[in-house]
C-alpha cells in the first residue's frame, strides 16, 4: 500500500492498541489515523467467528465507504470480512452481507440504530469500538445514539476515540465510556495540516462567481478543486452557473441520493472531475489524494470548520493550496481565523481574468 514507515500517529497508537489500552487520539486530518487503528484491528479479529468483533462509528456515509475501503485493503490477505452500514443504501444488501458473517462493521450511528432496533445486528460480543471523527458526530447530533450504542456493547470492550478537536463534550464522552485511556496528541489543537499554502482574497459578494472563474482559468494552476458553500441551494446555484460556463463541475450535498453521491465521489477521486462543489458533508475525513486546491467560496462558520475544510488538500505529506473568499461581512470571522493561523494566512490579489 506504499507505507514505508509509520506516520507519527501510527507510531504512537498501534503499540497502544495492540497492548489493549483505550486511546483518545487527537491528530490533524490526513495523518494516517485510519491505518493507526485499522492495522491492529485487522490483525486482532478472529476470522472463524461470524459475529461482529469490531465496530467503527463515523459521521457520514462517504466516510463509512472510505474507511471500509481502507480496511479492506489492509486486510485483503487475511480473509477478514468488513462491511459498511449507512443510510441511503438498500437495507437488503446490508442484511445479505451480515447473514454471510462479518467481523468488522463500519457504520453511521443512525443506520446502525435501525439495524439494532430491527434485531438484524448484534453488537453484544464486540471487542473493539472506534469512534472516528467524534467531534463531527457530536456536531451532527449523534450524541444520544452514540451513548445508546456504547451501552449495548460489552463493558470489557476496548474503545478508541479519534477527534481533530477536543471540546468539552468529547472530554465528557471519554470520561464516561473509556477506561483510563492514553491521550495521544499529534500536532496542536485545531492546527491546519502542514503543507497547505493559505491565501485569502477580498472579493465583493456579487463578484465571487467571477473571482472563481478567474482562478479556474489560470492555465495549469488548479488541477482539481474542492469548493465549499454553506448551503445546499448555494451549491446547486454555483454548479449550474459553472456548468453553463462549460466548466467540469458537479455538486455533492445531503439531499442527493446515495447512488448519485457515490458516482460523483468516484469521478472526483479518480481525477476525472475537475471541480466538486460541496457543503460541509465533504469536509470531514475524506481522503481525495489529488485535490490541488480547496476554495472557501463561502466563509467557514468557525475555526474548526476552516481547519477541517482546508485539510482536504495536502494529504499525507503532499502540498496543496487553500483559498478563502472574504466578502463585506466576513471580516470578523477572518480575524478569528487569522488570530489562530497567524502569518500563514496571506492576503493575495486576483490577476485580471482573461476573456
Amino acid at each position: 500500500m506504499g507505507y514505508a514507515e509509520p506516520t507519527p500517529i501510527q507510531d504512537e497508537i498501534i503499540p497502544l492498541v495492540r497492548s489493549g489500552r483505550d486511546v483518545v487520539g487527537q491528530a490533524q486530518t490526513g495523518t494516517g489515523k485510519t491505518a493507526a487503528f485499522g492495522i491492529p484491528l485487522v490483525e486482532s479479529v478472529d476470522r472463524d467467528t461470524k459475529d461482529p468483533q469490531a465496530l467503527i462509528l463515523v459521521p457520514t456515509r462517504e466516510l463509512a465507504v472510505q474507511v471500509k475501503g481502507e480496511l479492506s485493503k489492509l486486510g485483503q490477505h487475511t480473509g477478514v470480512r468488513i462491511i459498511a452500514v449507512y443510510g441511503g443504501q438498500a437495507m437488503s444488501r446490508q442484511l445479505e452481507s451480515m447473514r454471510r458473517g462479518v467481523q468488522i462493521i463500519v457504520a453511521t450511528p443512525g443506520r446502525l440504530m435501525d439495524h439494532m432496533q430491527r434485531g438484524t445486528v448484534d453488537i453484544g460480543q464486540v471487542k473493539f469500538v472506534v469512534l472516528d471523527e467524534a467531534d463531527q458526530m457530536l456536531d451532527i447530533g449523534f450524541a444520544d445514539d452514540i451513548e445508546y450504542i456504547l451501552r449495548c456493547t460489552p463493558q470489557t470492550r476496548q474503545t478508541l476515540l479519534f477527534s481533530a478537536t477536543m471540546p468539552g463534550p468529547i472530554h465528557r464522552l471519554a470520561r464516561h465510556y473509556l477506561k483510563d485511556p492514553a491521550w495521544i496528541r499529534v500536532g496542536g489543537d485545531g492546527e491546519p495540516v502542514e503543507g497547505v499554502t493559505q491565501r485569502y482574497y477580498e472579493v465583493a459578494d456579487r463578484d465571487r462567481p467571477t473571482a472563481l472563474e478567474s482562478l479556474l482559468r489560470q492555465p495549469g494552476v488548479i488541477t482539481q478543486a474542492l469548493v465549499f458553500r454553506r448551503t445546499k441551494i448555494g451549491v446547486d446555484m454555483l454548479v449550474s452557473h459553472l456548468q453553463r460556463r462549460e466548466y467540469d463541475a458537479q455538486a455533492i450535498h445531503g439531499d442527493m441520493t446515495q447512488a448519485h453521491r457515490d458516482r460523483v465521489m468516484s469521478r472526483f477521486r479518480s481525477g476525472d472531475l475537475r471541480v466538486l462543489v460541496a457543503t460541509n458533508v465533504a469536509a470531514r475525513g475524506l481522503d481525495i489524494p489529488a485535490v490541488s486546491h480547496v476554495i472557501n467560496y463561502d466563509m467557514p462558520g468557525n475555526l474548526e470548520e476552516y481547519v477541517h475544510r482546508i485539510g482536504r488538500t495536502a494529504r499525507m505529506g503532499r502540498h496543496g493550496t487553500a483559498i478563502t473568499f472574504v466578502s463585506e461581512w466576513d471580516f470578523p470571522a477572518l480575524d478569528i481565523i487569522q488570530a489562530h493561523i497567524g502569518d500563514n494566512l496571506e492576503l493575495a490579489t486576483l490577476a485580471p481574468a482573461a476573456n
